[in-house]
């Protein structure tokens, strides 16, 4: 069987030369790129392969090339080359998502096992990745891959986001914490004609203060002490794709409005350069908390919401579409185990029925945080029911192990009312009552 490639990234031709050679007799098949911008047209969230990149290159560097490549597919391996002075450079990447990496001068046959072993986790990933689809049902539906269940609330911003994706218009993402809002804006950014060029996602709320404009525009060798070269922006880095700003409302008023001209205009000017960049790409934004409140509470331009509102999408809770609950852990189950390199542990119907039941104030985070805990052989935990009348916690508990219980058995109403200890009539009334639709809880 062959392998998939290696990408190598170096700007010494003598060091590609010989990294080919020792690939070569290893019989890893390896693709040569004298530098990031043309590493960078290999790469995307179906490359089969991994990234090797050195660290110090001109124009972009080694860090910034697995920023961009993270961006892409945050799963992809990447393995830094780093010379003496960089080990500790090397050791923050890693924590960054970097997979590993090799001090220079290295042994030729420790290179081949670290990539052996992250060729072994990428064919992992991908292997995953297609049995997710397939058991959702999915075939090449990205969108569908990405934001899974049959709720009528999912089964809604699925198609919101399809009717969206081939425009350019920017677009607003609101959710409460844990519902999915990155995860709703990779999807549109890989259902769009963009889908094959960078997207970019920046916290705003992880950055300090003074580093936010260097990190979103630029900024030019000397512009500041410590500027000792010139670095590109996250706009920079985004162009021809789509930059995705999360917690957009932290961003100081000051910063909004630089932000609004930047949006406006398209382009951008580094932090101590007089020279503009064009930019052509999409943003999408993203807030948990609702910005039209902000907005009227000083705390957001109001232009600037207007500029990012084009098209809003709002994230459903998880409490919103219990019925998604057992299908969606289990494939958060599946990623866990390969993650940890585990087996996947078998969650009896019951178990599925109880998960469903909860509530969940993380929403899907939680419920990650819940699958992790069980390939790990922790207890999940049982999250305290939200204040209300008996009737309704009651009836929604019962609609709730009725969608479980049919997710769980593949839509099947024999097994589903058997399971339950129920007659087939009364699962009929329930479902009608509870508007459960059979067809929604098989995976074709």
């Amino acid at each position: 069987m062959t392998e998939a490639p290696v990408l190598f990234v170096d700007d010494e031709e003598d060091l590609r030369l010989a990294a080919e050679q020792t690939l070569g007799l290893a019989d890893l098949p390896m693709v040569a790129c004298p530098d990031a911008a043309a590493a960078l047209g290999h790469l995307s969230d179906s490359f089969p392969g991994i990234l090797v990149t050195d660290i110090r290159m001109p124009g972009m560097d080694g860090t910034e090339l697995m920023e961009a490549a993270l961006n892409r597919d945050p799963d992809l391996p990447v393995i830094l080359v780093t010379g003496h002075g960089d080990v500790d450079l090397a050791v923050q990447s890693m924590r960054r998502g970097a997979y590993d990496f090799i001090e220079k001068p290295y042994d030729p046959a420790r290179l081949v096992a670290i990539i052996r072993r992250a060729l072994e986790k990428r064919r992992l990933t991908l292997e995953l990745r297609a049995l997710r689809a397939k058991a959702m049902g999915l075939g090449g539906d990205t969108i569908a891959a990405r934001l899974t269940g049959g709720s009528d609330v999912i089964r809604t911003l699925r198609a919101e986001i399809r009717a969206i994706a081939g425009t350019e218009a920017d677009v607003l993402i609101e959710g409460a914490t844990g519902t999915g809002k990155g995860v709703a804006a990779q999807a549109l950014h890989a259902s769009s004609p963009r889908s094959e060029r960078p997207f970019v996602a920046i916290n705003c709320a992880a950055l300090p203060e003074a580093l936010i404009e260097s990190e979103l525009f630029g900024h030019a060798q000397g512009a500041f002490p410590g500027a000792t070269r010139p670095r590109y922006g996250k706009f920079e880095h985004a162009r021809g794709g789509t930059l995705f700003l999360d917690q957009v409302d932290s961003l100081p008023l000051a910063l909004q409005a630089k932000l609004l001209a930047v949006l406006h205009d398209r382009i951008v000017t580094p932090l101590g350069s007089n020279d503009p960049v064009a930019l052509d790409l999409r943003v999408i934004a993203a807030s948990g908390r609702d910005l039209h409140k902000a907005v009227a509470d000083g705390a957001f331009r109001d232009d600037l919401y207007y500029r990012l509102n084009v098209v809003t999408l709002k994230m459903p809770s998880l409490s919103a579409r219990r019925e998604d609950i057992p299908a969606l852990f289990q494939v958060l189950l599946a990623e866990a185990a390969a993650r940890h390199d585990r087996p996947l542990p078998d969650v009896p119907a019951a178990d599925l029925s109880a998960l469903a039941a909860q509530d969940w104030p993380g929403n899907v985070r939680e419920l990650r945080n819940a699958a992790e805990r069980r390939v790990l052989n922790l207890d999940v935990p049982r999250t305290g029911a939200t204040p209300g009348r008996l009737a309704d916690k009651m009836a929604d508990h019962e609609r709730a192990l009725i969608a479980a219980t049919l997710s769980s058995h593949d839509g099947s109403i024999k097994a589903t009312y058997e399971t339950l200890g129920i007659s087939r009539k009364a699962l009929y009334e329930k479902m009608q009552k509870y508007k459960l639709d059979r067809e929604k809880f098989r995976r074709r």
